[in-house]
């Protein structure tokens, strides 16, 4: 029998060196290294040590690995017995070699798990211990040298084995099957799952099927996610139990549902990856093509019709164009468009305009007059107020009233809203680079990722208006994808790319007002090519469909 378990006497930190405090246990909590729920010891000088993973946390707040902290030397004593309240045979025991002491009144105390070394079987290199009734958690040895808790009792090969996430866990296991398969435990908890497998890898991948049995919480699944991509394909499964581990299962004497559990163990397959017998798969091609699609103003060429009727939900469409080609112009007509042509709601974010120059704009093209054009004197603001509350009533158009750059995520979160908050079915975001001040492509990359999910996880459109970088050809219309400012996740994740063009310079009044469309990207057609040409009318803001300068000089030297 052995003594009464005393206050564990740990160390901490003091401002002027390292010293040994007796402090007492006080409760439980989450670690947050591993993640585990209970695993973290804190006690009454506030410093805390976690049982899986040996994070150490002084009781100033700071923290220190394992190697930083004085190891216990190996403790290994005790006696064999069965542990009754987790259900745990004596022969289970004395195959782990778990052992255990007893308080004064002869009543268990004190559990000690021994781990072997890696590398000689035969060989226990640390333990770790476990207080039953105030639940004191501490190790000693040095467990950075151990294999597997449990896997010096298996031979390599067989047709399965059981890794969990604990020592009462893999015990249990081997419980519920009467020592007819094997079961392992790995060292430090959930957060080091992935070190200590493969650690010993070379062993469990002598087995046929490896059973991953982890904790049924939010650590557990992420630690299962972190391992299984170690194994061979097909030879890991995960098994997923009603309550949170295999102990609990013993405990509440869930056998069968255990084992109905251990056999219906899933095999990994990494996410995204799909067979064609999938009944998933074939719902995906059916939904091939019919997605909502809202169509662009008729007046740009054949942008629709290269585009199967239009931008479909779910999609990001990007609209290159140099400086000062007209780009907002394009937006303010596309926004009108799709309000006369569609029922869809739009969230306008416009970081080079105002809101009330904003509303002017789109005021214009809606009534199809230059209001900028017209002096203060000669407007018409009753005819203004008018029209503004036809737009306004029809609750189909938000914007945001922001002007100036905006750091990445605070303008995701405005986007997020205007979708989710007012159920805008496209929005609009003019330019990229006001949105990105960034110079690190890192950070392009990421706001893209971030419109591509949440496009495609609430089935918005969402248009993205970027600058391009001055080409080097000497004609001006002579642009590409290759040509858009900052990173190239703008048109690899873009569904769609529209490139506009326009000869600014150009000695012909004509041409100098007329922008060429390109459609240089689409992914649910394949079609490329000059859709058509647009023409600037400055009277009433829109633009019209014409043809190229060089054909429509020629028709009108032929005609007259």
């Amino acid at each position: 029998m052995g003594r009464p378990l005393k206050p564990l006497r740990t160390h901490h930190r003091s401002s002027q060196s390292m010293i040994q405090v007796e402090s007492t246990f006080v409760k439980h909590e989450p670690c947050p290294s591993c993640g585990s729920s209970d695993a973290l010891a804190r006690y009454s000088d506030n410093h805390a040590v976690c049982f899986k993973c040996q994070h150490y946390i002084h009781g100033d707040g700071t923290t220190a690995t394992a190697t930083n902290i004085r190891a216990r030397p190996l403790e290994m004593t005790g006696t064999i017995a069965a542990l009754q309240d987790r259900r745990i045979s004596m022969d289970v025991c004395k195959r782990y070699g778990v052992t255990v002491e007893h308080d004064a009144s002869g009543v268990i105390n004190k559990h000690h798990y021994p781990y072997h070394s890696l590398t000689d079987r035969t060989k226990v290199v640390g333990t770790k211990v476990r207080g039953v009734k105030d639940k004191q958690f501490y190790s000693t040895g040095d467990l950075t040298q151990a294999g597997l808790f449990g896997q010096q009792i298996f031979a390599e090969g067989g047709k399965y084995i059981t890794i969990t996430e604990g020592e009462i866990d893999a015990m249990a296991v081997n419980e519920m099957f009467d020592g007819k398969w094997p079961a392992v435990s790995i060292r430090s908890g959930a957060a080091a799952a992935a070190k200590d497998i493969k650690a010993s890898l070379e062993y469990l991948e002598t087995f046929d099927n490896v059973i991953i049995c982890f904790d049924s919480d939010e650590a557990g699944i992420k630690a299962s996610e972190a391992v299984l991509p170690l194994f061979s394909p097909r030879k890991a499964k995960v098994c997923t139990l009603p309550l949170k581990d295999a102990g609990d299962m013993l405990k509440a004497n869930k056998v069968r549902e255990f084992t109905r559990c251990w056999w219906d163990a899933k095999a990994f397959k990494p996410e995204g990856v799909v067979s064609l017998g999938d009944e998933s798969v074939w719902d995906k091609f059916l939904k091939r093509g019919t997605e909502e699609v809202t169509p662009l103003p008729a007046s740009f060429g054949s942008l629709n019709a290269m585009m199967n009727g239009g931008i479909a939900a779910g999609e990001v469409t990007v609209i290159g164009a140099l400086t000062s080609i007209g780009k907002s112009t394009m937006v303010y007509n596309l926004v009108h468009g799709m309000y006369v042509e569609s029922s869809k709601k739009i969230g306008c974010v416009f970081l080079e305009a105002d809101v009330g120059e904003t509303v002017e704009k789109l005021l214009s093209v809606y009534m199809g007059t230059n209001i900028s054009d017209i002096e203060q004197k000669d407007r018409d603001y009753n005819l203004y107020h008018e029209k503004y509350n036809e737009l306004a009533q029809s609750d189909k158009l938000h914007i945001l009233d922001h002007q100036g750059a905006l750091e990445a995520d605070e303008l995701f979160a405005k986007m997020q809203y205007l979708v989710k908050g007012l159920d805008c079915d496209i929005i609009i975001l003019d330019p990229l680079q006001a949105a990105v001040t960034s110079n690190d492509n890192g950070v392009i990359d990421g706001f893209m990722d971030k419109c591509l999910k949440l496009a495609k996880n609430t089935g918005v459109s969402i248009i993205i208006v970027s600058h391009m970088r001055k080409p080097n050809a000497k004609n001006a219309h002579d642009v590409g994808e290759y040509d858009l400012k900052g990173s190239g996740s703008i048109n690899q994740i873009a569904f769609n790319t529209i490139l506009l063009s326009r000869d600014k310079m150009s000695d012909d009044d004509y041409a100098r007002n007329c922008t060429q469309v390109q459609l240089v990207k689409c992914r649910r057609t394949g079609r490329t090519g000059v859709a058509g040409w647009l023409y600037y009318e400055n009277n009433t803001s829109r633009l019209v469909a014409t043809q190229a300068p060089e054909i429509k000089k020629a028709n009108d030297i032929e005609d007259f």
